[in-house]
């Protein structure tokens, strides 16, 4: 970790909590970013606005390739072909649905993944290490769709008109899953792990983690230096895969107090059970979404099932149609799912600054990750297309909370 830097001259000059200004102690960490620098920032981060619009757009123009061209019923038909029982013919059309729309996608995903990011300097992987990762994430993907597939198309076909619930219900058990096990088994294919071994920067983490009853006594450091220039660190996993990570960047770039308040910040996450809160609150906007999906599929079906070849929701030829429908819907909730996300985060920042007691390196982190999210962005554009608070509000936080606690702070050793 490199060397902690000196706070800016309005947070070091203040002789009491009477005398700490919030707002200019804010405005001197955020004078820290050259124009230059914010400038290129906000042009990233209000590009990715365009880049949501766009990717959702895509994905209808696919939707609408599969279907209209009957690519999705004649998919379908193969796999009957090929497995004569009905969950194996489901899970095949699964597999060739992963793999055609990965195809149609390549093209957008090399540009909005790859290109823009080299363009940015965010990026540090060369194309082949990238289209290796993506290889990857598609086998990911066709093992999990192989596994989910049958089981929502068996709880349509079984449940009639109340399909959706059953289907919410998979689809919200099977994220849960998925977040146990990818600590283990999901992300080390991707990255190597090793297990963090220098004690000035191990020791004040697991220290951090006892005294939050976090059952852990390894961190673990992952090589994503060689993706890209990005900052990261999770605590995550449950019944038993629970991880402390922390990516290279993190350990290479920032400071050990910067550590510790982003690892703090971390298991604020774990501590207060967002992993279970989440799955409730997005669980239900999943079951709205499927909701909206099963009425929106029956009428449309209805007129244009039979040109598209396929007999009904129950046809798993509909998937197209499905997907298509349910990511319109989450594309209008983009402003819900981003406040359920942005509460938690910030609940967590709080926790984070109780537990690591490192205001000033909160603040360092947020410039940090300043370098592709957008500082200060207007109270609207935050509340709307913000997942995590802005770097501005996360650096005011930690600055009031300095305030309160600026005794506490210069009395400790």
């Amino acid at each position: 970790a490199r060397p902690a830097p000196e706070p800016p001259p309005a947070a070091a000059t203040a002789a009491t909590a009477a005398d700490f200004d919030v707002e200019a102690a804010t405005d001197a960490y955020l004078a820290r970013q050259s124009p230059e620098a914010r400038a290129r920032s906000d042009a990233y981060f209000e590009g990715g606005y365009w880049i949501r619009l766009w990717s959702f757009l895509w994905g209808l123009g696919v939707a609408w390739l599969l279907l209209g061209t009957r690519l999705s019923a004649r998919m379908r038909d193969l796999g009957r072909r090929i497995g004569r029982w009905r969950p194996v013919a489901t899970a095949l059309y699964g597999v060739q649905y992963v793999v055609v729309t990965a195809l149609l996608t390549l093209p957008w995903s090399i540009w909005a993944d790859y290109v823009r990011e080299h363009r940015y300097g965010l990026a540090t992987q060369g194309f082949g290490g990238w289209l290796g990762d993506e290889a990857k994430g598609l086998a990911v993907g066709a093992v999990a769709i192989a596994v989910v597939l049958p089981l929502l198309y068996g709880a349509i076909r079984r449940a009639g008109r109340r399909w959706w619930l059953w289907g919410a219900g998979i689809a919200v058990a099977f994220l849960a899953f998925v977040l146990a096990i990818a600590p283990v088994f999901i992300e080390p294919l991707f990255n190597t792990y090793t297990r963090l071994e220098e004690p000035a920067v191990r020791d004040p983490i697991l220290s951090m983690a006892r005294a939050n009853g976090i059952p852990a006594s390894e961190v673990w450091v992952a090589d994503e230096s060689r993706q890209s220039k990005r900052i990261s660190a999770h605590v995550s996993g449950a019944f038993g895969t629970e991880r402390i990570t922390l990516n290279d960047n993190l350990l290479n770039r920032c400071s050990l107090p910067e550590i510790e308040a982003v690892m703090g910040h971390e298991m604020g996450h774990y501590v207060l059970g967002h992993l279970y809160t989440l799955l409730l609150e997005l669980g239900l906007v999943i079951v709205a979404g499927f909701a909206f999906v099963a009425w929106a599929a029956e009428r449309i079906l209805a007129r244009r099932g039979t040109r598209w070849g396929i007999g009904g929701v129950a046809d798993v030829a509909s998937l197209p149609l499905l997907v298509a429908l349910l990511s319109a819907f989450l594309f209008v909730m983009t402003p819900v799912t981003n406040t359920i996300i942005r509460t938690s985060e910030a609940q967590a920042d709080i926790f984070g600054l109780d537990a690591s007691r490192q205001p000033d390196g909160f603040a360092e982190a947020a410039l940090a990750l300043g370098e592709y999210r957008k500082l200060a962005p207007g109270p609207v554009e935050e509340v709307l297309m913000f997942d995590h608070p802005s770097g501005r509000s996360r650096i005011r936080m930690a600055m009031r909370w300095k305030k309160e606690n600026l005794g506490t702070l210069r009395e400790a050793p």
